[in-house]
């Protein structure tokens, strides 16, 4: 089969590999649609350090190919969304309720990580029974894959946000995560959500997702402004959707004390990410900080497709970009370097 791979430190392109093979307890799904993440340029460029001929990618739907004997919910030809982050749920860190950390910090995140990903013809779900979803007939592929990551990922920020009915929320930058954190707080009932972004076309999807209000950061201060709109008592939550240790220690300032900074922000550089000791509170000032990697697993994946079916929120509106599976390495360069007003590319197979 045909994989796109990362060779080495920022080198990709194709090869091919053997189909894989499905063990006991798991699946082989015939890939049909696909998305980038920016998460995929960070692998490539070292943020977890080297790999060699990894096939990248964790975003993908398809149909069953091949499932395990054990294997009791699925079966060939199945047309199934997997999430992005495919936990062993028997693991203790699972058990507790952590399962994206389960085996290690982040281990729930295998594809492109610690196996092979899903940008090939065929790929591997451990777990399938606990890892995958069925796809409702009502539902298009090209909608449900954003189950795998931006829509699970956007909604816990607000839910780790612990977003109140009638609060303040303010989102730092609104890629395809911020834009789903923008919707996912929405959703939660947050009574005034405030997007900071420099590019206007995310400002207006931003706004179509919920926001009230945009802020400009390279035309005026995000912190002071945000004060303004809140009165001068900050927001209930700051959810930090870029991994920029500017935007994280701006999400702790306008945070009120007792208030929460979610951070899914994927912070792929540097050695530390410093806090304003002051805007803490020397802390002290009650200023949570919580952090998350994707939720994953079948009732996760469930529910997301439920908002799809229901029409609660409408993905679909990130896709600017749409390139054959044989165009990867030219939707990958778009992706990485940020092309063409750029949001989410989506891969066809």
């Amino acid at each position: 089969m045909k994989t796109f791979v990362m060779k080495s430190l920022d080198q990709v392109g194709f090869m091919d590999k053997p189909i894989p093979k499905a063990g006991p307890n798991d699946a082989i799904v015939k890939t049909t649609k696909a998305l980038i993440c920016t998460s995929d340029s960070h692998t490539v460029h070292g943020a977890i350090g080297p790999r060699e001929n990894l096939t990248l990618g964790h975003e993908a739907v398809g149909v069953v190919h091949e499932v395990g004997s054990e294997v009791k919910i699925f079966k060939r030809g199945d047309r199934v969304v997997v999430g992005a982050i495919t936990p062993d749920w028997g693991e203790l860190a699972s058990q507790a309720g952590h399962p994206s950390q389960s085996g290690t910090a982040l281990g729930g995140w295998k594809f492109a990580n610690l196996k092979d990903g899903v940008f090939a013809e065929y790929f591997h779900v451990n777990e399938a029974d606990a890892n995958m979803a069925l796809i409702p007939r009502d539902v298009a592929d090209e909608a449900a894959v954003y189950c795998c990551d931006m829509m699970t990922t956007g909604f816990m920020a607000a839910e780790n946000g612990d977003v109140p009915i009638g609060g303040a929320v303010a989102v730092f930058a609104l890629g395809s995560v911020g834009l789903m954190a923008v919707a996912g707080a929405r959703l939660r009932g947050a009574g005034l959500i405030i997007g900071v972004d420099s590019i206007a076309k995310r400002g207006e999807l931003a706004k179509s997702y919920g926001a009230d209000v945009i802020v400009d950061f390279s035309k005026e201060d995000p912190v002071a402004r945000i004060m303004e709109l809140t009165g001068g008592r900050g927001v209930d939550c700051a959810i930090e959707a870029l991994g920029s240790e500017v935007s994280f220690q701006n999400a702790m300032k306008v945070t009120k004390p007792g208030g929460t900074v979610s951070n899914v922000g994927y912070h792929g550089k540097g050695d530390l990410v410093g806090i304003p000791r002051l805007d803490w509170g020397v802390g002290m000032a009650e200023k949570s900080i919580r952090t998350g990697l994707c939720p994953g697993g079948r009732l996760r994946m469930e529910r997301m497709l439920t908002l799809l079916q229901s029409g609660r929120v409408d993905p679909t509106k990130m896709t600017t970009h749409t390139f054959p599976f044989d165009q990867l390495d030219k939707a990958f360069a778009v992706m990485d370097k940020k092309l063409d007003g750029i949001i989410k590319p989506l891969i066809t197979f």
